[in-house]
């Protein structure tokens, strides 16, 4: 293809066939010398891309200067960020493997909500301490501490998830999160217990008192009790298996003669032992046994049945009569510091026996004395 000179020097152009048009056009080149090397590049067509001579050799300018990439470079640069592991890239391979998760459409909300619009397109090493604390200030405005806190804990998996295999470097600080008492222990005393279990054997809802009734007697989660299968219970060796917890591993908890006499009143019409009248197990059941809950008195704070899991740990805490590893174990709790919310209850049955012994002892010294 013929070279034609301009007036411009280290400017030339070639003429070719008109991109969407009729006729031909001109296609710009520059040449210039840099660190001893020659160079020539394309700069642009003369419709196409509305280059000029005079453009053109202002373009020769900043690359000579260093000021401007070439066509190549920028090119370049740009599939390099588009394959650039930023978090917004990070997130959808983390995503991608936590198929499983129970938590994984919470998180994926958080990410888009929040984490996208602010971080998404940096990459972790990019992200500077400012950027978090922009981010913690302003959802601190309009958020509850522990759903900030989630958020944030979001990021820090996502980064630690990239670092851990070898995508991404990982962040040059310490992410803060707020601190949070988020420890809440239900309890019932003795008189709303009572209440309670009579407006449940009064309620004609077989099945909202049923599953309240498994809560109180097992202590299952509320999610637990709605998977929960027939082919789960193993009424021989006296045992329910919880399969997929929150915890993440299979369990089994022993199961009572009250929860088994429970289950063996129930008909089984589906596979689920729990089941709404279309045969599919419930997802949520508040407006069935909130009605219970309200006609004994109980505070209206009080969950229904996570509160009645509660109930079940602090009875057994405080009866002094199962310790924490066992109680952590029927609760299939996976870190034990979660159990240790019920130590003081255990702690306050020792205290009594404590001061019991020193009356005994001293009614017993006082008595030799006479």
């Amino acid at each position: 293809m013929k070279r034609f000179k301009t007036e411009y020097p280290g400017v030339f152009y070639r003429e070719a066939g008109r991109i969407g048009g009729k006729g031909k056009e001109k296609i710009y080149y520059i040449v210039f010398k840099k660190d001893g090397k020659v160079h020539e590049e394309k700069v642009g067509r003369q419709y196409s891309d509305n280059m000029t001579t005079a453009r053109a050799s202002r373009i020769r300018a900043d690359r000579i200067e260093g000021r401007r990439l070439s066509r190549k470079e920028i090119r370049d640069r740009k599939k390099s960020a588009e394959q650039a592991w930023t978090l917004a890239r990070l997130w959808s391979e983390y995503e991608s493997q936590k198929t499983d998760s129970k938590s994984i459409k919470t998180d994926r909300c958080r990410f888009d909500k929040y984490l996208d619009p602010a971080l998404g397109t940096k990459q972790p090493h990019e992200i500077i301490k400012l950027d978090v604390d922009r981010l913690r200030m302003k959802l601190a405005k309009r958020l509850k501490p522990q759903t900030v806190k989630h958020i944030l804990a979001l990021l820090k998996r996502i980064v630690t998830f990239g670092v851990r295999r070898q995508l991404a470097q990982g962040l040059g600080f310490k992410v803060e999160v707020p601190q949070v008492d988020n420890v809440k222990t239900e309890d019932l005393t003795p008189e709303q217990l009572k209440r309670l279990l009579k407006e449940i054997d009064n309620s004609i809802d077989i099945q909202a008192t049923n599953i309240m009734r498994m809560a109180l007697l097992t202590g299952m989660r509320r999610g637990e009790l709605f998977k929960l299968k027939w082919s789960d219970i193993d009424f021989d060796r006296g045992f329910i298996n919880i399969r997929n917890p929150k915890g993440g591993v299979s369990q089994k908890i022993p199961l009572n003669d009250p929860a088994r006499n429970v289950l063996l009143g129930l008909p089984r019409t589906a596979d689920h032992v729990f089941v709404r009248c279309d045969g599919k197990p419930f997802t949520d059941i508040r407006r069935r046994v909130n009605p219970i809950k309200k006609a004994a008195g109980i505070p209206d704070d009080f969950r229904a049945l996570h509160g009645l899991r509660h109930v079940y740990a602090s009875m057994l805490a405080s009866s002094g009569q199962v310790d924490m590893y066992t109680l952590q174990k029927l609760l299939t709790h996976k870190d034990p510091k979660m159990t240790q919310r019920y130590a003081h209850l255990r702690d306050e049955t020792l205290k009594r026996a404590a001061d019991l012994a020193g009356e005994l002892v001293t009614g017993g010294a006082g008595s030799g004395n006479r």
